[in-house]
């Protein structure tokens, strides 16, 4: 038996952001026609911290994963990760492990993707500014996922700390295509002149005014995870058509979504699938809660596996 171990970089290089952002529609698209089994998620603590387990499987694409996540406080004292991940890809004919990849990366992307397509469906076609809060591997990977579908001009860049900022500024201008980059001095100035508004931080508390938002505005929503933190307001909430990735998830897990009490209008595969409409109208507010599920890192994953193969990336060990 065969197994091919990719690294981070073998992830990067084998899912290019079109491509996740291809994955993400067949995935959200199975999950809510109930083409997936995904099990809850089991946790497995220890003495110094807490072991995820996450398996999903999509029946009509045959694609079967787990992932595995851990989160240890005490790492960075030893030089390691906080948060450390890895999928195992498994064949669903004979249940055998195929590859074993890095899931930092590939979390990174699925979710950065997750929200592209939930831009492609939901934001204004001429939508051409964006104003994105958060500078760290998300934020990147949002950005980069809504600049595959739509023609961005320029981002605001907001963080805690400027520094964070200027350095993802710094690195947006190297890219090909690269949208003029600002730092505005308030989260307002960066909203009012926004047709896409991402919130990709830890925050616990809102980031941004609802207030200020334009009709026609689309907001991509992924930092807060925990039904206590509130990353984008009520008033945002209030004034937006709420789409989530899975309702019984949001509906766990979500403090922007359970706080205000929102009423959740479709889920991204139900758009998908066409059983609930995208944009309404040029002035609707739109607002995508992400909250991340299963099935996104089994299809992406065997998306990576694919590629790999093809490409002659990793190593593969006889076990």
């Amino acid at each position: 038996m065969n197994l091919r171990i990719l690294s981070a970089n073998d992830v990067r290089a084998a899912l290019p952001m079109p491509v996740a952002i291809d994955a993400m529609r067949r995935a959200f698209g199975q999950l809510s026609a109930g083409d997936a089994t995904v099990p809850l998620r089991s946790r497995v603590p220890t003495e110094k911290g807490v072991t995820l387990l996450m398996p999903a499987f999509l029946h009509k694409s045959a694609e079967l994963g787990v992932k595995i996540v851990s989160v240890y406080g005490e790492n960075p004292a030893r030089g390691l990760p906080v948060v450390s991940a890895t999928v195992l890809v498994l064949d669903p004919e004979t249940g055998l492990p195929r590859a074993l990849m890095d899931g930092t990366s590939l979390t990174a992307i699925r979710t950065g993707a997750g929200g592209g397509l939930a831009a492609d469906l939901l934001a204004r076609k001429d939508a051409h500014t964006v104003a994105l809060f958060g500078a760290g591997v998300q934020a990147r990977a949002q950005l980069q996922a809504v600049l595959a579908v739509r023609d961005i001009l320029q981002v605001y860049i907001v963080s805690r700390k400027r520094q964070s900022a200027q350095k993802l500024a710094d690195e947006i201008s190297g890219w090909q295509h690269a949208p003029q980059v600002l730092l505005p001095d308030s989260a307002a100035e960066a909203v009012r002149n926004a047709d896409i508004v991402i919130a990709a931080t830890t925050s616990s508390t809102p980031v941004f005014d609802g207030n200020d938002l334009r009709p026609g505005t689309h907001i991509t929503g992924v930092g807060s995870f925990t039904p206590e933190m509130q990353e984008v307001d009520a008033v945002t909430v209030n004034r937006a058509r709420v789409v989530v990735d899975s309702r019984e998830a949001a509906l766990a897990e979500a403090g922007d979504i359970i706080i205000p009490g929102a009423e959740i209008s479709a889920e991204l595969g139900e758009i998908v699938n066409g059983t609930q409409p995208g944009r309404r109208n040029d002035r609707e507010i739109t607002f995508f809660k992400s909250v991340g599920v299963a099935v996104q890192d089994a299809v992406a994953a065997a998306e990576v596996l694919s590629a790999a193969e093809e490409m002659g990336l990793g190593t593969v060990v006889s076990l």
